[in-house]
């Protein structure tokens, strides 16, 4: 999967991406990432690409130039590679911004689909709007507060999206499994020591019984899902003989609670 990412602040984005799960990727050919500086495409000797808005206001705007420019270079340099000019369809543009939807597991994986995919970082006060409705094709958020660029938000999306292309993970299973799968969370996990500050391992764990296991966790999830994360909890899909269970264990809680 190859990610695009046009913004003011290629090295930020590239020293945050070029470590770990992300950076292995990378160098086993599995994704490719380029961050395209904006201020390349400006057309002035200083490299300014932002303006007053017009009619007033604080801070400075993002012309729509240079985003086109910028916009235009990747774009064209799919195309040489044929992917797009395939399908008949202009790559995947997404804009960074507070006001699009609200970045989800559910999300990363329908553009985890992807080819190709632009991410567009927007800083000051924002970029020009006839650009963003020129070229733009989803606008996303990845949480109801204001950050001073794209920057972190682009970050945060290659992080997830990543993890669900083959071979990224070394345990290739565990994409599929870890927290968000089926809108519940992840189970409590253990390591070594089996006692630590007099806190031990649940003895389900260390029994080797691989189907109880797999129950025990099922049912952890739920349980934590439902404490944590009653938004979630509300998505979920659950047996008759899971939601009877967790009746019976909140009960239990409720009674543990009265006898303290």
């Amino acid at each position: 999967m190859n990610f695009h990412i046009l913004t003011l602040f290629p090295d930020m984005v590239m020293d945050g991406l070029n470590t770990s799960i992300i950076g292995r990727a990378v160098n086993a050919g599995l994704l490719s990432i380029e961050a395209v500086n904006i201020r390349d495409y400006a057309f002035n000797k200083h490299q300014s690409v932002d303006d007053y808005p017009y009619g007033g206001g604080a801070g400075m705007l993002m012309q729509a130039e240079p985003v086109y420019l910028a916009y235009e270079a990747v774009a064209g340099k799919i195309a040489e590679r044929g992917h797009e000019e395939q399908t008949g369809r202009k790559p995947r543009v997404v804009y960074l911004s507070p006001q699009g939807d609200v970045f989800n597991q559910k999300m990363a994986e329908e553009l985890a689909q992807e080819e190709d995919l632009i991410l567009l970082c927007g800083h000051y006060e924002g970029i020009d709007e006839r650009v963003l409705e020129e070229i733009v094709t989803d606008y996303v958020s990845i949480g109801d507060y204001v950050l001073t660029g794209g920057e972190l938000p682009a970050m945060v999306m290659v992080d997830a999206i990543s993890r669900l292309v083959p071979g990224v993970l070394h345990n290739d299973v565990s994409a599929e499994f870890e927290s968000l799968q089926d809108n519940l969370l992840e189970y409590p996990q253990y390591s070594r020591p089996e006692e630590w500050h007099g806190k031990k391992v649940p003895p389900v764990l260390l029994s080797g019984h691989h189907a109880n296991i797999e129950k025990w966790r099922r049912e952890q999830s739920i349980l934590r899902t439902y404490e944590r994360r009653p938004d979630l909890f509300e998505k979920c899909e659950l047996t008759e003989k899971e939601r009877k269970w967790l009746e019976e264990e909140l009960q239990k809680e409720d009674e543990r609670c009265r006898n303290r």
